[in-house]
């Protein structure tokens, strides 16, 4: 099994914020200035393998993000997200929280946000009678 990329950057302490039973480290691959990651420190897969506690605070940190990502950028919004087995596109099996910073006109039209990840079922309010 390679080496969990997650593991290695939080042991060699290549974080922004490291808690208790959680990490916030840059996102190697920023979909926008500021993405970021939230990271258990214990290598489970998901979100759902995780102890009440870790989960807690995995997303109590949600606002130290926000926090270190407005210090140097000024987000005008947020996306949240998770990607939990192959089929949702994880392609790190240590689950993961991104925090993912937005720009007024980063995309053309940013309406139905995640939902975009079915493209035919985002627009849904052009189908709503």
């Amino acid at each position: 099994m390679a080496e969990c990329p997650f593991c290695e950057r939080i042991a060699i302490g290549e974080v922004l914020f490291i808690g208790k039973s959680c990490a916030l480290l840059h996102d190697a691959y920023p979909l926008s200035p500021g993405h970021c990651l939230i990271v258990p420190k214990r290598h489970v897969s998901s979100v759902f393998e995780l102890e009440d506690a870790e989960r807690s605070e995995l997303f109590s940190l949600i606002t130290n993000a926000k926090t270190l990502i407005e210090a140097s950028y000024s987000p005008d919004g947020y996306n949240l997200g998770m990607n939990i087995g192959a089929s949702a596109g994880q392609t790190i099996e240590h689950a993961h929280l991104h925090v993912i910073p937005r720009y007024s006109g980063d995309v053309e039209d940013p309406r139905g946000g995640v939902r975009n990840i079915i493209r035919s079922r985002a627009r849904y309010w052009e189908k709503i009678p």
